[in-house]
């Protein structure tokens, strides 16, 4: 929009003038307000919270799993009670001998569940420990960063094959000042040997998968050998960074890991896997199975390395994240050596 030109007098404006105009003194300048109309644009969308079907937040499918097992726990110590009580009154040395094995089999149970819910425990203070170092790394105290790092010592304080990396960052922790360095320092005391050793397995499980799959001759072979060295490749991981965890410990990093790749890494996995597959097409020529070996191979090696993201209690510092050629770049080099080497 254009203005016609006005003059503007600055010496000694009258009331009238400055009331009329909207004139606004600063010493010899006077500024004149604009009367335009601003264009306030689309009002910014307000997010709106997801709503949950279902009882106290929870959904319908948590509450059907509930629902299920206490009533199934019900009907199994009703059963367990009313055997008991039956074998009591005909014999009761085999009354006694009934509530002697149900004693037994409560305690199993009662040890499983506390190694699961220790499972559980371990899992969920690797995720804290890795969100508060991605908040610290981003703007963090060196409070904080020392907090993380005498957390990250107390949950290897364990293990032999860390005691080097321990003392070396115990004896720099003094000299630190930045949560950043400190993290850094750490990063490269405890977590590169474990990196290195999680690689290792990943490629070992790659080039394993690749062979197996490569001169198996059933299909069915396959899909159950994949999915034996994936959940062993779990487990591994798992293993090296956190600890070992049971069956529902696993079934729950195989969630996380499925999340991580849903999420995360399935563009970058695609990409890799058709440079992966140009790269062997020769091979893939030459024989059809061997091409889907190393398609096999290339997928878990995909899998060990989001489990790798998930089990690693801090993110990458200072050290670049590897990739799929990292750890499955020599799928085919199996042909000339052993794959287990």
């Amino acid at each position: 929009m254009t203005k016609a030109p006005r003059a503007i007098r600055l010496d000694s404006p009258t009331q009238e003038d400055g009331a009329g105009e909207g004139l606004v003194r600063r010493g010899e300048v006077a500024i004149l307000p604009e009367n335009e109309p601003i264009d306030a644009g689309e009002p910014a969308a307000v997010p709106v919270a997801k709503r949950r079907s279902g009882i106290l937040g929870l959904s319908w499918g948590s509450l059907f799993v509930a629902g299920l097992t206490g009533f199934l726990a019900l009907v199994a110590g009703v059963w367990v009670e009313n055997t008991i009580t039956a074998l009591m009154s005909q014999n009761p040395a085999l009354g006694y001998a009934a509530l002697a094995c149900a004693a037994v089999a409560l305690l199993a149970l009662l040890v499983m569940l506390g190694r699961v819910l220790r499972d559980i425990l371990r899992e969920r203070k690797v995720e804290t420990l890795r969100e508060r170092a991605t908040a610290v790394l981003k703007e963090g105290s060196p409070d904080e960063g020392r907090a993380i790092t005498h957390d990250l010592l107390g949950l290897y304080k364990g293990r032999p094959q860390t005691a080097q990396g321990r003392a070396a960052l115990e004896a720099a922790l003094p000299q630190l000042f930045a949560a950043r360095d400190m993290l850094t320092v750490a990063e490269r005391s405890l977590l590169a040997p474990l990196d290195a050793q999680a690689q290792a397995q990943i490629a070992q499980a790659a080039r394993r998968v690749s062979l197996v799959t490569a001169v198996s001759p059933r299909a069915l072979v396959d899909v159950v050998f994949v999915l034996v060295a994936c959940a062993r490749l779990l487990r591994s991981i798992a293993g090296i960074y956190a600890g070992r965890p049971g069956t529902l410990g696993l079934l729950r990093l195989a969630r996380q890991v499925l999340n991580h790749l849903v999420l995360t890494g399935g563009i970058a996995a695609g990409d890799a896997v058709i440079q992966q597959v140009v790269g062997q097409g020769l091979a893939a020529r030459l024989s059809a199975k061997l091409g889907e070996g190393v398609i096999n191979g290339m997928l878990t090696a995909r899998i060990g390395l989001a489990a790798l993201a998930v089990c690693r209690p801090l993110p990458f510092v200072e050290e670049k994240p590897p990739t799929l050629s990292d750890v499955a770049g020599d799928l085919a080099s199996w042909r000339g050596g052993n794959p287990d080497a």
